[in-house]
């Protein structure tokens, strides 16, 4: 009998995984493989344009599961959420869905050379389709640096909604999520406990990831700590008001995850003030020089 080699069986297999070029999607390369099917770049020939197509690999359970991430990022309309186009089955039986083509880069790999206050507002741009999902009632449960595009005009889009937890959903059981990113009660597997909070904790640790080479800050830091707190009740409550947190640092604001000393207090109002304190300076010193002339 024939044995084949480790390598030939993976390139047999992925042969086998790509899509029938004769049907509408014709196949350009693979971006991305994952647990749950792998991602190819492919041409729409019906409508003449780039896609990302998701394909699972055979089974009922894997086609329920894509459908309803399918039908999760099709309820969700937003700037900062890819938009589904189709989805179906292969001639071979395989689910697919057909997604808008993203270029850019992941987060971990487009922030590179990004100043401190540039990487904070991309945050603030992560934060706003996750309340949007939020107010539809929907828990991402993934959130990492790794499920972000950086587009290649600078949109900001979060990604990989599968594993996403629907608040009309049933009942569930085992852990969900990355364990670096994922809350406690993640963890934990207390699935019906994950709410909105649940994915505030997430924010945090990509808030963590953003800073993590950058100069140090105890109101960033409040702010990483108080998202990622064991206990949920201590957590921001929403996304958009980590996000405003956030801001207010930008602004040169106190942030509310924060208690300032007095000294801080003064040194933030110098640094938002900063034309104001150097005129006054200058002043002081032409001012004490006149007299010094004067007095001569």
């Amino acid at each position: 009998m024939l044995e084949l080699s480790d390598r030939n069986v993976a390139a047999l297999r992925r042969v086998l995984e790509q899509p029938d070029s004769n049907g509408r999607y014709h196949p350009v390369r693979e971006i991305a493989r994952g647990g749950m099917g792998v991602v190819w770049e492919a041409d729409d020939r019906e409508l003449g344009r780039r896609v990302a197509l998701k394909i699972l690999p055979f089974g009922a359970a894997s086609a329920d599961w894509l459908c309803r991430e399918a039908r999760v990022l099709a309820g969700l309309e937003h700037p900062g959420i890819v938009p589904v186009h189709d989805a179906g089955l292969l001639a071979d039986g395989r689910a697919f869905y057909a997604m808008k083509l993203v270029q850019g880069n992941r987060l971990d790999q487009a922030v590179a050379g990004l100043t401190r206050n540039q990487r904070l507002r991309i945050f603030q741009r992560i934060c706003e389709p996750v309340e949007f999902a939020h107010s539809r009632g929907i828990i991402h449960r993934d959130l990492k640096p790794e499920n972000v595009m950086v587009g290649e005009f600078g949109e900001v889009l979060v990604m990989d909604w599968g594993v996403a937890k629907l608040s009309s959903g049933g009942p569930e059981t085992g852990i969900i999520g990355t364990p670096q990113y994922m809350a406690p009660e993640q963890a934990a597997g207390a699935n019906d406990t994950v709410d909105q909070r649940s994915d505030v904790y997430g924010l945090g640790g990509i808030l963590q990831f953003l800073l993590a080479d950058q100069p140090s800050s105890r109101p960033l830091q409040a702010i990483c700590k108080k998202a990622m707190a064991q206990d949920p009740r201590e957590r921001y409550a929403t996304a958009a008001a980590m996000s405003a947190d956030v801001g207010k640092f930008l602004e040169g604001e106190p942030v509310s995850a924060y208690r300032e000393n007095p000294f801080e207090v003064a040194w933030r109002w110098m640094a938002r003030h900063r034309t104001l304190v150097l005129l006054f300076l200058g002043y002081v010193v032409m001012r004490a020089l006149v007299l010094y002339f004067l007095g001569r």
